[in-house]
């Protein structure tokens, strides 16, 4: 339902609560103090690193307090709170609503543009882009492949945004493909989409190097290596990054941040996400600001259900169970999906029955049969000879199994101990 229904704008909230950890790398570190007035795309946490990331506030009030709260992911983590007294905007944001076409920046420019708006990967990772931008010494990139598959179950974000901002999305890839001084792009987009592809394919007639592509309806095929074998037939190695066969992968919406970050000076403050679930009232897509609480997303969908028996940030598939629906939207939050309390019970797990159908359906070739036990066993050595690492943790695994086994709650665990182990091999 929330496909074919034009992105809504939410309301501000009263209290902006805004991590300072919205992205993978170092945390940012804390530039306002309490009782400071912001103003709505004003720095409040500046990047520390390379691989880091600059946070801006999303509102305009005053800084009540910096606390550690609460976040997504279920463990506390720093964050400032704000007041919200008005929606006054810094001076430099372009906010008239007209299309801006023409390039006017060097390359480098845009990377400097993208760092400054604090733009990281939207599709979920929250990589900072301006360090995929930045290719290592020794590597080089041919093309770029732009995410629009959307794979995820009842997630539409990324659909809608491509219909109703397509353009923007264009002169986007645009902006990239300068950034990396490669002159061809490819759009992935699974072929349910049929008004989105017909938007894109025209403009893409217009662009020069950009191609688009219709893909088969196959889960999980928005991750990147999946997607880079649909359209290029390239295979990234075990261990390796897209980089490593010449490639760079970009979410849809985080092109159109790149979009606004270069054209209209505007930071990453606001995403569109999907709210929805069998029992809610009016599933819809919301453009909202960062800091948001959940539960004014649900509130604006209808209401939270009595039949209510989990919260998911994300899809049904990769989400998570947040613990509160007070907690925040971050700049990584795609979806929100509210499950009924029969479709939130876990069935009671059996012994493996040696079906292989766990085999049979990871996107990675791994063996979950196998993984789970060696994570129960702590066998670190050998979940690493296994590639764990390689997990992209769709679900498929879990899904499929007919004895109901927690097969991906322990290749988590797996790959959270095995990551460490790895990090701290390369220090030394």
């Amino acid at each position: 339902m929330s496909a074919h229904n034009s992105i809504q704008t939410l309301a501000l909230p009263e209290t902006a609560v805004i991590p300072i950890t919205q992205h993978l790398g170092a945390p940012a570190k804390v530039v306002v103090e309490k009782g400071d007035e912001v103003k709505v795309g004003q720095i409040i946490a500046r990047a520390e690193g390379f691989v880091s990331s600059n946070v801006h506030s999303s509102v305009s009030g005053k800084v009540t307090r910096i606390d550690e709260v609460i976040d997504v992911s279920g463990f506390k983590k720093p964050a400032i709170i704000i007041d919200v007294n008005g929606d006054d905007w810094m001076d430099s944001i372009i906010r008239e609503d007209h299309f801006e076409k023409e390039i006017q920046m060097t390359g480098e420019e845009i990377i400097k543009k993208i760092s400054e708006a604090g733009i990281v990967g939207m599709g979920g990772a929250t990589f900072p882009t301006q360090v995929k931008l930045t290719i290592p010494r020794g590597k080089k990139v041919d093309c770029v492949i732009v995410n629009g598959v959307e794979c995820e179950p009842f997630l539409t974000a990324d659909h809608r945004l491509m219909v109703e901002k397509a353009r923007e999305i264009m002169v986007g890839i645009q902006l990239i493909k300068k950034a990396l001084n490669v002159s061809q792009a490819h759009v992935g987009i699974e072929n349910n989409k049929t008004d989105a592809l017909a938007l894109m394919r025209n403009l893409s007639d217009t662009c020069k190097g950009i191609e688009v592509h219709a893909l088969k309806i196959k889960y999980p095929q928005g991750g990147e290596k999946q997607l880079i074998k649909a359209i290029l037939n390239r295979e990234v190695p075990s261990g390796g990054l897209p980089v490593d066969v010449n490639v760079v992968v970009f979410n849809v919406a985080t092109v159109f941040a790149v979009y606004e970050a270069v054209q209209k000076n505007k930071p990453l403050f606001e995403r569109i996400v999907t709210v929805t679930g069998k029992s809610l009232k009016q599933p819809s897509n919301f453009r909202v600001r960062i800091g948001t609480p959940v539960s004014q997303l649900i509130q604006a969908a209808g209401g939270l259900p009595e039949s209510t028996g989990k919260i998911i940030s994300g899809g049904p598939m990769m989400g998570k169970a947040i613990t509160h629906p007070e907690v925040p939207v971050v700049k990584g939050s795609s979806g929100i999906v509210v499950y009924t309390m029969a479709d939130a019970e876990r069935k009671k797990m059996q012994p493996c029955v040696r079906c292989a159908k766990c085999v049979a359906v990871c996107p990675m070739g791994l063996e979950p049969y196998l993984l789970m036990p060696l994570s129960l066993q702590k066998n670190y050595d050998r979940l690493e000879t296994e590639h764990v690492m390689d997990c992209m943790e769709c679900g498929s695994c879990s899904y499929i199994c007919p004895s109901c086994r927690t097969l991906l709650d322990y290749i988590r665990l797996a790959k959270s101990s095995v990551g460490k182990i790895i990090r701290t091999r390369k220090i030394q």
